[in-house]
C-alpha cells in the first residue's frame, strides 16, 4: 500500500481502528448505528499510530511533530547562538501555533496560541523554529531555495521591528491574505461556529468515534468534582463574573484525540453549563489537558514553577495575554492540568501553499507577532541591547543574523533525511497493520 495514500489509511484508521488485532475497539450500536471507538486501555497506541501518520504527510508536518528531536539537533556543539535576555518563549513556535486569539470581552488578537512548551529560556529557540517551519513551508510549496533566504531577513525585519522606538509602531506591516482571512473568519463565529466545526452541531453531546472517546467512571467523577473544588470556582468566575458559587451542569464530556502531541496524557472536552441558566444558549466547550516537563531548554538561574500546569498558564500569560487570561492550573486526578474555555474565535492559522510574494509577507508578519511577544517583557535598556545584539549578526549578504541562517539551513538538511526516513517507517507500519 502506497505511503501516498496515507490522508486516506489515517482517516479508516483513526475511525475504525480495526487493524489486525493492534488496537482494541469498543462497538456500541444505537438507533442501528454501530459507532467504534477505542478503549481507555489503548489510547496511547492509537494515538502513537495517528501521529506517526500525520507527521508522514509533508515535510512541514513533520517538523510540527518533531519538538524533540528539534532541540537534539539543535544541541549541537559546533552551534554557537547569542544567549539572549532570560524571557518567556514559546518554545515550539512554529507558524501553526500562531493565530487569532480573543479574551474574555472578545477582543481579538494575532498571538502565539500553542504554550505547552513554553519556559523561560533563549528568545533565539523560537526565532529558529520558526524560521525552521517557513522553511519547510516554502518547501512544501515548490519555492526556489533562494526564497528561504528572503523568508529569513523579512521574518528578522519583522522581530526586529519591537524593538525600535515605540515598538516600530509607526511602521506598518502588511497583512498576509492568510491573515486577512482568518481575521475576517474570527470576527463573524458564533458559539453555532463553534459547536459544528467541535463537536458537529449543537446539540450537547460528544460523538463518539474517531474523536472523542468515552470516559472511565473515575474520569467523570474527577471532572464533577473539579467544578466543585475551589479551583472550579476561580474558574467559573472567569467564565461568569458571578457564577463562583453557581452549581455547574456537565452536560456531557469525551477524551479528546486533538492533534497528536498528547499521546497517552489526559485530554478531555467538557460541555458545561450554569444551572441556574434555562436557556440552551448558555454553554461553554472546555478543554482539560493534562502539562508535562518541557523540552525546550530553560535557563539555569531562571525561576520557572516547578508545576508543569502552573508554568503553561504563566508562560500564556506573557507572550499570549488574550489566551493566559483564560486558563487555568489545576490537580486533575494526581497530575497537572490546565483549563481553558474554547471561544469560536479561536482559530488555527494554516497558512497554506504560498507564492514568492505571499512567502515574504507572512515572514514579516509572523516575526513581528513574536518580537511583540517577546519585547512586552523587557525593559527599554533590555530592548536596546538585544536589539544592538540583532544587528550587529547580520552579514553583508543577508540581513538576518548568520546564527539563524546556519540554523536553519542545517536543520532543514537533518529534518529532510529524518521525514524520509519516518515516511520509509510508515509505510511499512501500514503495509504490516493496515488491511490491504
Amino acid at each position: 500500500m502506497s505511503l501516498f495514500n496515507a490522508g486516506i489509511i489515517k482517516e479508516t484508521f483513526i475511525t475504525n481502528m480495526c487493524l489486525k488485532g493492534t488496537i482494541l475497539v469498543s462497538r456500541h450500536t444505537m438507533k442501528k448505528k454501530t459507532v467504534e471507538y477505542v478503549k481507555s486501555t489503548e489510547r496511547a497506541k492509537a494515538l502513537i499510530a495517528a501521529r506517526n501518520l500525520k507527521m508522514a504527510q509533508s515535510t512541514l508536518a513533520y517538523v510540527r511533530g518533531s519538538t524533540l528531536e528539534f532541540y537534539e539537533w539543535l544541541d549541537h556543539p559546533d552551534l554557537v547562538l547569542p544567549q539572549g535576555p532570560a524571557i518567556w518563549i514559546c518554545g515550539d513556535c512554529h507558524s501553526g501555533n500562531i493565530g487569532p486569539i480573543a479574551d474574555a470581552e472578545g477582543n481579538i488578537a494575532i498571538e502565539i496560541r500553542d504554550l505547552d512548551q513554553t519556559v523561560i529560556g533563549n528568545p533565539t529557540h523560537d526565532l529558529i523554529r520558526l524560521g525552521l517551519s517557513l522553511a519547510m513551508s516554502a518547501r512544501d510549496s515548490n519555492l526556489p531555495g533562494v526564497t528561504t533566504a528572503y523568508m529569513l531577513e523579512e521574518l528578522m525585519l519583522g522581530y526586529e521591528l519591537a524593538f525600535r522606538r515605540n515598538g516600530g509602531g509607526s511602521t506598518q506591516v502588511e497583512q498576509p491574505n492568510a491573515i486577512k482571512i482568518v481575521m475576517k473568519k474570527a470576527v463573524s463565529r458564533s458559539w453555532k461556529h463553534l459547536a459544528k466545526e467541535r463537536i458537529g452541531g449543537i446539540k450537547p453531546t460528544f460523538p463518539l468515534g474517531k474523536r472523542f472517546w468515552p470516559l472511565l467512571k473515575k474520569e467523570k467523577a474527577a471532572i464533577s468534582n473539579f467544578f466543585a473544588s475551589d479551583d472550579g470556582a476561580v474558574f467559573k468566575a472567569a467564565l461568569r463574573p458571578d457564577g463562583a458559587d453557581v452549581p455547574i451542569k456537565v452536560l456531557d464530556a469525551a477524551y479528546w484525540r486533538k492533534g497528536c502531541s498528547s499521546l497517552g496524557l489526559l485530554r478531555y472536552a467538557v460541555l458545561i453549563k450554569f444551572e441556574d441558566d434555562s436557556t440552551n444558549e448558555g454553554m461553554y466547550l472546555i478543554d482539560i489537558k493534562e502539562a508535562v516537563k518541557t523540552i525546550a531548554p530553560r535557563y539555569n538561574s531562571a525561576k520557572v514553577p516547578r508545576n508543569n500546569a502552573k508554568r503553561v498558564v504563566e508562560g500564556a500569560r506573557q507572550l499570549a495575554p488574550h489566551l493566559g487570561e483564560r486558563m487555568i492550573a489545576t490537580r486533575f486526578m494526581d497530575r497537572s492540568v490546565f483549563l481553558r474555555e474554547l471561544l469560536p474565535q479561536d482559530l488555527k492559522l494554516d497558512i497554506g501553499t504560498l507564492s514568492r510574494a505571499d512567502a515574504r509577507v507572512v515572514a514579516r508578519f509572523l516575526g513581528r507577532i513574536v518580537g511583540r511577544a517577546h519585547a512586552r517583557q523587557m525593559d527599554a535598556e533590555t530592548k536596546r541591547s538585544w536589539h544592538r545584539e540583532l544587528l550587529h549578526n547580520h552579514s553583508k549578504s543577508l540581513e538576518a543574523p548568520t546564527w539563524l541562517w546556519s540554523s536553519v539551513v542545517g536543520l532543514i538538511g537533518i529534518h529532510e533525511r529524518a521525514y524520509l526516513e519516518h515516511c520509509l517507517y510508515s509505510s511499512r507500519w501500514v503495509q504490516d497493520h493496515v488491511p490491504a
